[in-house]
């Protein structure tokens, strides 16, 4: 096997973030000794978030078993996505901040799955895949994530399975949202239909360029290649998706 060095697209701020999550986890639970410091066992797991690195390269790299380096990004993964907001206070924060409006939106996670698995399957994006829902702020930054669903799961039942509306309602907070959350009470939604009146065609226009942004805060999540088509447990979705968005709020 061939070694080399590659470089991380990453800050040292979210490298020690990471690293002083497990230092404390391992004084707290009395691990004593392991093969790799804090800061390598971040490390690991930083490469396999964003590069999507397989656990047998981690190994590799690091020096490690594939087991251990499993249970090193497992164990890592689980003290991020900890520390993501839970819904209730992302919703308050975004209220406090003052923001204008939020963005609700929706997006799969692709899976590495067969034909057969049609609970997965999303006919709105012709694949198999996870369905999050995110909320996002008016400039496109990731307020909150959800867990994951199946990709079958229509928009509007994920948010109502979640909860997310009802938060934001309470909240009194404006929400905008495509059509997929068509029949909500609260969130603002396009026009429907065809020939519709030029002043609902311009409201609709203006609706998308204030929607965009949720597009943003989308990619921001998927730039970590660990989401570019998950190969693991399908249900670890969620978890991986707010440990990026831990990383992203307190590391980068």
């Amino acid at each position: 096997m061939l070694f080399y060095r590659a470089a991380l697209p990453l800050s040292s701020r979210t490298l020690n973030y990471a690293a002083g999550l497990i230092r404390r986890h391992l004084k707290a639970v009395g691990s004593r000794w392991r093969k790799l410091s804090p800061g390598q066992q971040a490390l690991l797991v930083l490469a396999h978030l964003r590069k999507g690195e397989t656990f047998e390269h981690l190994a590799a790299g690091f020096g490690v078993g594939r087991t251990t380096a499993w249970r090193y990004v497992n164990e890592t993964v689980e003290l991020l996505a900890a520390r993501a907001p839970k819904l209730r206070k992302a919703v308050r924060d975004a209220k406090r901040a003052g923001h204008a409006y939020v963005i609700l939106d929706g997006t799969l996670i692709p899976i590495d799955r067969v034909a057969a698995d049609k609970p997965f399957y999303s006919g709105k994006h012709k694949k198999h895949g996870m369905n999050l829902q995110v909320i996002a702020s008016p400039d496109g930054e990731v307020l909150w994530v959800s867990g994951a669903l199946p990709g079958s799961v229509h928009d509007k039942k994920a948010e109502w399975i979640w909860g997310v509306l009802n938060e934001l309602e309470k909240a009194g907070l404006v929400t905008l949202a495509d059509k997929g959350y068509q029949g909500s009470t609260w969130a603002k939604v396009p026009y429907k239909g065809r020939n519709k009146p030029e002043s609902q065609k311009e409201a609709n226009r203006a609706h998308a360029r204030l929607r965009a942004p949720g597009e943003r805060a989308n990619a921001q999540l998927k730039v970590w290649k660990i989401l570019a088509k998950l190969r693991c447990c399908p249900w670890r979705a969620g978890k991986l998706a707010k440990a990026i968005h831990a990383l992203q709020l307190h590391g980068a």
